[in-house]
């Protein structure tokens, strides 16, 4: 280590801000002060708690600091802001009226719900754009703000037609018992300031707290962060505001900037050594970054010598500027035919310019990302059955396989189930069905057993409905049972989701059926790793890999 990570490792008691330049070797800082924190005697490992932003950080630190410890870190505390929201609200959720149970809806499900809410308002979506709307509901959250909020300050016919989607968006989660990512970062901080004695409670057991990428956090995340270290304040934060990209999705610079006037008592450390690449590429980012007026000030710098000299092209549109990296391609490849060519671009539309190019030239290449695995339709449709098996009430997964393979159950059969009237009582027992439900007598599955019991349905309607709940009841009844691995695959079996992909007999439905094999796998792998496996734990963390993650 360098004398400015030894520094940041060793400095145990009270506030500190590690400036951390791109390619310093921050990473092995943190893993290395945690496992000092524990190694050397400061803390328990239940006393540590690590944040980060992505599932695969937080998997790679933990994997770390065993390493270096040569123990089992189970107790400590390493996760995302989501898993840890999740975990505090599995725990503590009923102090602020939530149930224990609730699903955690990802992105496509909240563009799903969206939809719903546009088409009982009449909102034509070329007015109010679906996934416009969501980045707004989101934006809003991140800023904290209500739909009744929105709605007061509305000054223009599509401002006040997105408070209506919001507020009727907010109210079909509460009614599937759902939240969405925002929505567990803002009850715990609502946890934290209507409970006095939960946010003692875990201010005092957590007596060292650290969050990795501090540049990137948002209101709500730097509420629940100084909400955890006002006990102890032995607050670790790491970051660069020279890093900050996630202003869009509604990162707050000033946290980071402000920090020593939240903590006036804190020590800063910089990181300005890099590893990663050569003073030439070191100059030209910073000569660009210091034009910014929000940032702390450090100088990059590295002992690593050469590099080429950068080259700037300016075309005149996309057709030249594909043919100069093009060019740039083949020349180099032609001058070193072990060597790798990289080509970034902003959005997915420009690679279709590059990749004609590219062909045109005879150049072989490879595009990186596509459909993400947990995108896949067919792990969607995996993950509503689940879903369904924890609680029926949830309308999104509903909606989504309950003609999924085709049962008979298509729009009119749909339509005349939203006609059915919602009743208060719950004397029916399949209303219970399920391995958590959170009943709610105005959700789609209440209404299907309502409709049921009081012959609502045309017979042919009434028949496909009546195999549909007999097969979540049934699914139910055999999850109690059996793990989640063997639990998945029964599902995909008894569902006839597999069969009616295999007598597809296609290349695409091959490939699918080998994904749903793959996701079962994942479920045995999340088996091996967890002390209590459930099928709701399992979900829970398919629903909260985010698309970092996956990236």
């Amino acid at each position: 280590m360098n004398p400015e990570q030894r520094e940041a490792v060793l400095q145990i008691a009270g506030p500190l801000l590690i400036l951390a330049g791109a390619g310093s070797g921050k990473t092995r800082v943190i893993t290395s002060r945690v496992a000092h924190l524990v190694g050397d005697g400061h803390a328990q490992p239940a006393e540590v708690l690590a944040v980060t932003f992505t599932n695969k950080a937080a998997e790679e630190m933990r994997a770390r600091v065993e390493a270096l410890l040569g123990a089992d870190c189970s107790r400590m505390w390493v996760s995302t802001f989501h898993s840890l929201c999740a975990r505090l609200l599995r725990r503590e959720g009923p102090a602020i009226g939530l149930s224990r149970e609730f699903v955690i809806y990802d992105s496509s499900d909240q563009v799903t719900v969206v939809k719903q809410a546009l088409k009982e308002l009449h909102v034509d979506d070329s007015f109010v754009q679906p996934r416009v709307a969501l980045a707004r509901i989101s934006q809003a959250k991140n800023r904290m703000e209500t739909p009744q909020a929105i709605a007061t300050a509305a000054w223009n016919p599509r401002d006040e037609q997105f408070a209506k989607v919001y507020a009727r968006y907010a109210t079909a989660l509460t009614g599937s018992n759902a939240l969405d990512f925002d929505d567990l970062l803002l009850k715990t901080v609502d946890l934290f300031q209507q409970s006095e004695r939960v946010r003692t409670k875990y201010a005092e057991q957590f007596r060292f707290v650290m969050v990795d990428e501090y540049q990137d956090t948002n209101r709500p995340q730097y509420l629940l962060i100084r909400s955890l270290a006002d006990g102890h304040r032995n607050l670790c934060v790491v970051g660069d505001p020279d890093q900050s990209i996630y202003k869009w999705r509604g990162a707050d610079l000033r946290n980071i900037l402000d920090f020593e006037r939240d903590f006036p008592e804190a020590r800063i450390v910089k990181l300005e050594r890099n590893y990663r690449s050569t003073q030439i590429i070191l100059d030209a980012a910073s000569g660009v970054i210091r034009q910014n007026q929000n940032r702390k000030d450090k100088h990059l710098w590295t002992d690593r010598k050469g590099g080429d000299r950068i080259v700037y092209f300016r075309g005149t549109d996309e057709l030249e500027e594909a043919d100069f990296i093009t060019r740039t391609a083949r020349t180099t490849l032609a001058d070193d035919v072990e060597a790798t060519v990289a080509v970034l671009y902003r959005t997915n539309a420009q690679s279709r310019t590059i990749e004609d190019a590219l062909m045109r030239e005879g150049v072989a290449y490879k595009v990186v990302g596509g459909v993400r695995f947990y995108e896949r339709r067919e792990i969607k449709d995996a993950l509503a059955y689940m879903r369904l098996v924890i609680n029926p009430h949830d309308d999104v997964s509903l909606r989504r396989v309950i003609n999924t393979p085709a049962r008979g159950i298509g729009k009119g059969v749909m339509e005349a189930v939203e006609k059915v009237a919602p009743h208060a009582d719950a004397d029916l027992p399949l209303l219970s069905a399920g391995l958590q439900p959170a009943v709610s007598a105005n959700s789609l599955w209440a209404r299907i057993v309502r409709g049921l019991e009081d012959r609502a349905f045309p017979p042919r309607a009434a028949a496909s409905l009546a195999v549909f709940r007999d097969l979540i009841v049934n699914l139910t009844d055999m999850a109690r049972r059996e793990p989640a691995s063997i639990a998945i695959g029964k599902m995909l079996d008894q569902s006839g989701y597999v069969k009616d992909l295999r007598e597809e007999r296609g290349e695409d439905a091959e490939g699918r059926i080998e994904n749903l094999a793959e996701l079962v796998s994942a479920a045995r792998e999340y088996e091996s790793r967890e002390a209590e496996p459930s099928l709701g734990g399992f979900v829970d963390r398919l629903s909260l890999l985010s698309d970092v993650d996956e990236e």
